[in-house]
């Protein structure tokens, strides 16, 4: 069975608190792009455990890794006996703010749920997904959302009007959990106004969803102070013609919004040229939503 996992960026990413058991409050708005890895999934009779191989050397293939993981997971609580080899191979950039493990661990999930026949509806497997991460569920729900808590409570929203994503990776690592508990330090916090962009999205007015006050993101205020590279990407993006250029996550990656191909195309090959070190993608918003209620 082949597979796509596609990334998702975020429209909008407020942080509203820390909760007693560590975890952020957060409410924010996910859309998922056109952009995604692909797995292929085969099931081997009379030969137990799960065999990960991926394109990329440095991914680890073990048990750490949210495929084997979310694998594991299922075919351990229905009793699977048989195998699983997972061919994966990653587009999206790893540790970019872009969900690309989570994604590849919920349509792990979706797969391992067909091949095998285990009866799950998608609303069962986002309850099992919170086990692998907090991204999972909506990475197995797609399309557009709202998401709070910790980001397992999700709401679907209509998705985004027509147009082009261009993303821009630059050549940094950042630590997520490293970004939150720097931003329990802040003082002052500008919070996007999510409602706003709800609205928006629901009007279909793509210049309402990019407005900067509804698409913006509060761990900017740690990852963009600690790497200016980030606003400078954002400002090369708006300068290019983005309504409007923002960080997805917790970082690196930038996406900037474009009504106009001509001018995505153009700021894309500009930053090929001016940030030759960073990894850029133009893509799009996808709508569809996975899996049967």
């Amino acid at each position: 069975m082949r597979l796509r996992a596609n990334a998702k960026i975020n429209l909008s990413l407020d942080v509203l608190g820390t909760r007693p058991d560590g975890y952020h409050e957060v409410r924010m708005v996910m859309q998922m792009t056109g952009m995604y890895d692909r797995l292929t999934l085969t099931p081997v009779k009379g030969r137990e455990g799960i065999h990960l191989s991926v394109n990329l050397p440095y991914i680890p293939t073990g048990d750490s890794n949210l495929v084997v993981k979310a694998a594991k997971l299922l075919m351990e609580r229905k009793g699977v006996t048989d195998g699983l080899d997972v061919e994966l191979e990653k587009f999206i950039p790893v540790a970019a703010g872009l969900a690309g493990g989570s994604s590849d661990a919920a349509q792990t999930m979706i797969g391992v749920n067909r091949i095998f026949r285990l009866g799950y509806t998608r609303k069962e497997l986002m309850e099992l997904g919170k086990e692998i991460g907090a991204d999972v569920p909506y990475c197995i729900l797609q399309g557009t959302a709202l998401s709070e808590g910790i980001g397992e409570v999700l709401t679907r929203l209509p998705g985004m009007p027509p147009c082009h994503i261009l993303l821009c990776k630059p050549n940094i690592n950042v630590s997520t959990k490293d970004v939150y508990q720097s931003f329990d330090a802040l003082k002052t916090v500008r919070h996007p106004d999510v409602d706003g962009q709800i609205e928006a999205l629901k009007c279909g007015d793509l210049a309402g969803i990019a407005d900067p006050a509804r698409m913006s993101n509060v761990l900017e205020l740690v990852t963009a102070d600690r790497y200016p590279v980030v606003r400078a990407i954002e400002q090369d993006m708006k300068r290019a013609g983005a309504l409007q250029a923002v960080m997805s996550g917790s970082g690196p990656t930038v996406f900037g919004i474009f009504d106009d191909r001509e001018k995505a195309e153009a700021c894309r090959e500009r930053l090929k040229k001016t940030r030759p070190s960073a990894r850029t993608f133009l893509t799009w918003p996808q709508s569809k939503y996975g899996g049967k209620s």
